[in-house]
C-alpha cells in the first residue's frame, strides 16, 4: 500500500510505502481511544457529584502537600516529639532502603552468572534462547504476585518480599546484562580465541571488564527501582518499613498530612539517590543504561 505525500516547502511530491505494522498500530490505537470516550461517557458514577468529588480531591491533595505532619503515636513514639518521629521514620526509610539493596545484590549475582550463558555470542544458540524465554515469562509476571506466591511458603514479611523482589530483579538484569555483553565486537572474541584463549579468559578478562559501565548503570537503575517496590510491598506484603507506615496512614488512621509527611520523605531519598547516580557516571564515565 502506497501513500502520496506532499512537501509544504517545494511542493513536490513523494510516494511513500505505508508498512501493514504502523496501519495495525493506527488502528490499535483508534480502538483504545474509542473505548476511553465510550468509557467516560456511559461511566456508572452512583449519583455522586463529581465537580465536588475533585474539588474535595484537589483540596486533600493541597493539605498533603502544604501541611505535611506526623503523629509521633503513630511511629510507636511515646516521648520525644518530633525529633523522635523523624528518627523512628528515618529507621523505616532504612527498613526499605535495605530491602531494595538486598534484592539488588542478590538479583545482580545470579544475574551476571546467568547474562553471561544468555548471552548469544558467548553460549549456543538453544541455551540463550532457553534462557532468555524462561526469565521472559518471569518478568511477565507482576513483582507483587511473585512476593505473595513465596509468601505461601516463607509467609508474609520481609523474606518473602527479598525473593519474589529478586525474582523480578533477576529477569530484569540477566536481558540488560546478556544485551550489553551480546553487543561486544565479535571480532574481539575471535581474536582472542585465535589466540588461544578458553571460554573462562574471554569472559572474564574481556567481556565483564568492558561492559562494567553498562552492568553498574544498569545494576544502579534496578536499585532505584526496587526500592519504590519496596515501598508497595511494606504494605503487600507486610515487610514493614516506610511503606508499611504510608498504608497505615492512608487505609488505618486517615491522616492526610502524615501521608504528605511520608511523601516528602521517600521523594527526599529519591533525589539523593538521582544525584548519587548522576556523580556516579561522571566519575566514572558510566553510559546511561536507559
Amino acid at each position: 500500500m502506497t501513500a502520496l505525500i506532499r512537501n509544504r516547502r517545494t511542493g513536490k511530491i513523494r510516494v511513500r510505502k505505508t508498512q501493514s505494522s504502523n496501519l495495525y498500530m493506527r488502528g490499535v490505537l483508534l480502538v483504545l481511544a474509542a473505548i476511553t470516550v465510550y468509557t467516560l461517557v456511559t461511566i456508572d458514577t452512583k449519583g455522586a457529584d463529581i465537580a465536588a468529588a475533585s474539588a474535595k480531591t484537589a483540596e486533600y491533595f493541597w493539605l498533603m502537600l502544604t501541611q505535611p505532619k506526623a503523629v509521633p503515636s503513630h511511629f510507636g513514639i511515646q516521648d520525644g516529639g518530633g525529633i523522635g518521629t523523624f528518627f523512628s521514620a528515618l529507621h523505616m526509610l532504612g527498613i526499605t532502603l535495605a530491602l531494595a539493596f538486598l534484592t539488588t545484590l542478590f538479583g545482580g549475582i545470579v544475574a551476571l552468572f546467568l547474562g553471561v550463558f544468555a548471552a548469544g555470542n558467548l553460549t549456543n544458540k538453544k541455551v540463550s534462547n532457553g534462557i532468555k524465554s524462561f526469565l521472559a515469562v518471569v518478568r511477565a509476571v507482576p513483582t507483587v504476585l511473585w512476593v505473595l506466591i513465596f509468601a505461601i511458603g516463607a509467609g508474609l514479611g520481609s523474606v518473602a518480599a527479598v525473593i519474589g523482589m529478586s525474582f523480578h530483579t533477576i529477569s530484569h538484569l540477566v536481558k540488560a546484562y546478556s544485551e550489553s555483553f551480546e553487543e561486544i565486537d565479535e571480532g574481539v572474541i575471535e581474536a582472542l580465541r585465535a589466540s588461544g584463549a578458553n571460554w573462562f579468559q574471554i569472559v572474564f578478562q574481556a567481556v565483564i571488564p568492558s561492559s562494567v559501565s553498562y552492568i553498574l548503570s544498569w545494576t544502579f537503575i534496578r536499585f532505584e527501582i526496587n526500592f519504590a517496590v519496596a515501598v508497595a510491598m511494606g504494605a503487600a506484603a507486610g515487610a514493614g518499613g516506610i511503606g508499611f507506615q504510608l498504608f497505615m496512614a492512608a487505609g488505618y488512621f486517615f491522616d492526610i498530612r502524615e501521608i504528605g509527611f511520608i511523601t516528602y520523605l521517600i521523594l527526599a531519598v529519591s533525589l539523593i539517590m538521582e544525584y548519587l547516580a548522576t556523580r556516579l557516571k561522571e566519575k566514572y564515565h558510566i553510559h546511561n543504561g536507559a
